[in-house]
């Protein structure tokens, strides 16, 4: 009789798991402008001027590499007040299967047919009043969507994958992470 040599797990590759995050330190000054260090070297702005609330949401994108990279982030207001978060990585988008080689006599259509791409129905969320560039969560949290230069939001939600969660003419909230704006949409 043999044994079967026990089921271990692989360990996940180095780059996949930090040992460390990176650390953004922003302090406000009194003036509104943002001091701002990444694992304590000063982080200047691309453009030679002063980093400010205004461009929280390119500065959050500066010291995340457009969102490839998870940092911890430390702002120091001038009243004393601190907020703690961590702004995650997008997920990677692993790509979908190759083309499907063309149809063989053995292969019945229905197969073939199954494999053609639907077209999604989409049903548009919108809010305003989020900080320009925050996080903000659709929930049922399907996925995030970044604020616009602006401040506003919006997302896009395939029915079809949402059927099930939505039914009766759910709702979709709408949630900024850093303002804590929150809107709620009936849906139609």
């Amino acid at each position: 009789m043999t044994r079967k040599p026990p089921h271990r797990t692989p360990r996940p590759e180095p780059e996949e798991t930090p040992v460390v995050l990176p650390h953004a330190v922003i302090t406000v000054t009194e003036t509104g402008v943002l001091n701002v260090t990444l694992d304590g070297a000063d982080v200047p702005h691309p453009e030679g001027t002063a980093w400010t609330r205004s461009t929280f949401g390119p500065l959050l994108d500066a010291l995340t590499r457009d969102r490839t990279t998870t940092v911890r982030i430390e702002v120091h207001e001038n009243d004393g007040s601190m907020f703690t978060d961590v702004i995650r990585a997008r997920r990677r988008t692993t790509p979908g299967p190759p083309d499907a080689p063309a149809e063989t006599e053995t292969e019945p259509a229905a197969r073939a047919t199954s494999r053609s791409k639907r077209r999604p129905d989409l049903v548009e969320v919108t809010g305003e009043g989020f900080v320009p560039g925050e996080d903000v969560a659709a929930a049922v949290i399907v996925f995030h969507t970044d604020a616009t230069s602006t401040g506003d939001a919006r997302a896009l939600l395939d029915r079809e994958r949402l059927r099930s969660l939505l039914s009766g003419g759910g709702e979709v909230m709408l949630f900024g992470r850093i303002s804590g704006t929150i809107h709620v949409r009936r849906l139609p």
